[in-house]
């Protein structure tokens, strides 16, 4: 594992001593190339914030274009001695490189360079190790890195194999790597069994919450973009928020109150990234069920990146794949102090907000977020109008804590409540006793009859 970071240093050179790490990290050495038909020359900055973010202390970029990766170095003979002899001059300990390498080509050219290789994914799986603190976090991280791992076993060593002839050393025996093999094996088994518990207890929870239906809002977008400075701002929680990658590994979750509308259930979630590594989604799939069983996206945008348009494509393909796609969103384009304008909104088709500008570090444009929020939900729900004796006051304060309450009128023997219901509150208000009956309803549909004579029967 990549040294964690120790003090800040006082230089200014940005390639010398990043922020995040200070002088005490692991020297490492960048690698990236360019494959046609596209170059992801920005990548390499991306890359820069990955080994940082571990703890690594970045001492030099080297680039390079090829055709294809070489068949057993990846880089080819001529930039692994470049690479080598970086090594030697800035006497690095590890070299990342910005691809999904083969266990062949890691070898070979950790060989070439004489220091140890770690590619992308590797690198990712590193950050995602330290930032894991809860239980489970910490399962699904261990089963990430192990199933990349079990694709890099070698010989390291073979003393205790019973291979060669001699006087109690015949029979084939078990060779170290098959030994290697059959334990991690075991461990993945153990891991997918105690993800699957908690997969369970996610879906009892979704259950119970479902019991009492709070609508679910979570914040998904690339790392970075600012979820969790936008969460505190809205929630208060006092979530790690920090200017770095992955800085928020376990999900949260916290209640927030919307304007004329019942409270919501907020949740912030990990970041995505590019080409983010099947392995980690796999892993995550249990957390990431939070995000496909939600209500509605929040789909957090850095506003001032310049690739900004390629982050919201790669969020797009990981909430596909995770089968969130068809879940409704809302954009929010952050950190708009940095790109010049002003807080504001912007309304879709059907008139409702669809896009909002904001600045979460400093708290403005959130009440343009909230009515946007509340403006989703207010046209999920259809109005009735209730009536509920003196004598039921627990019922009416249960009514106010579930359902948005609009109009509330003293009449001679009971209470008579204007409300908004989702569709999920209907099944609640038919559940109601004869008191609290639906007296009628603005729009007059059938589905409203029909529901009004449930509720008012005996």
């Amino acid at each position: 594992m990549i040294n964690p970071p120790s003090r800040p240093s006082a230089t200014n050179d940005p390639e010398a001593a990043p922020a995040a790490t200070g002088r005490g990290g692991e020297r490492a050495i960048l690698v990236h190339l360019d494959f046609p038909p596209s170059a992801e020359r920005d990548a390499l900055e991306e890359l820069c914030l990955l080994a940082r973010s571990a703890g690594a202390r970045v001492c030099e970029r080297i680039t390079g274009r090829r055709s294809a990766p070489h068949s057993a170095l990846f880089v080819g003979p001529g930039k692994a001695e470049e690479i080598r002899a970086a090594v030697a001059r800035h006497r690095a300990g590890l070299v990342v490189v910005n691809h999904a390498i083969t266990p062949v080509q890691e070898r070979n050219l950790e060989r070439a360079v004489c220091c140890r290789v770690l590619d992308r994914t590797g690198l990712i799986l590193d950050i995602f190790a330290q930032r894991a603190s809860t239980r489970e976090g910490k399962l699904q991280v261990e089963l990430a890195q192990l199933r990349h791992l079990s694709t890099r076993l070698v010989r390291g060593w073979t003393h205790l194999e019973r291979q060669k002839g001699g006087i109690g050393l015949r029979g084939p025996g078990e060779t170290q790597l098959e030994t290697d093999r059959r334990l991690i094996g075991q461990r993945i088994k153990t891991l997918r069994r105690r993800l699957e518990r908690v997969q369970a207890q996610r879906a009892q929870r979704r259950r119970a919450r479902h019991k009492v239906p709070i609508p679910t809002v979570s914040l998904v977008g690339y790392t970075n973009a600012g979820k969790s400075t936008l969460f505190n701002r809205l929630t208060g929680a006092g979530v790690h928020a920090a200017d770095q990658l992955f800085a928020t590994l376990d999900p949260t979750m916290r209640r927030i109150e919307l304007p004329g509308q019942p409270p919501v259930i907020l949740a912030d979630t990990v970041g995505f990234i590019r080409h983010l590594p099947h392995g980690l989604v796999a892993a995550f799939r249990a957390t990431l069920e939070e995000v496909a069983e939600a209500d509605l996206l929040v789909h957090v945008v850095d506003g001032a990146a310049p690739d900004r348009r390629a982050a919201m494509a790669q969020v797009d393909g990981v909430l596909e794949e995770i089968g969130a796609g068809e879940v409704p969103r809302i954009t929010v384009f952050n950190k708009c102090d940095l790109m010049g304008c002003p807080p504001h909104v912007a309304r879709g088709p059907d008139g409702r907000i669809d896009r909002v500008w904001l600045s979460a570090i400093r708290g403005e444009g959130l009440d343009g977020l909230r009515e946007a929020l509340a403006g989703h939900f207010r046209r999920r729900c259809r109005r009735w109008v209730l009536c509920i004796p003196y004598a039921r006051a627990a019922l009416r304060a249960r009514v106010h804590r579930r359902l948005a309450v609009q109009e509330e009128r003293l009449e001679a023997d009971h209470w008579r409540l204007t409300v908004d219901a989702a569709p999920e509150d209907e099944g609640w208000l038919a559940a109601q006793p004869v008191e609290a009956a639906v007296l009628e309803t603005p729009s007059g549909s059938g589905d409203d009859a029909v529901l009004a004579r449930r509720v008012a029967s005996p």
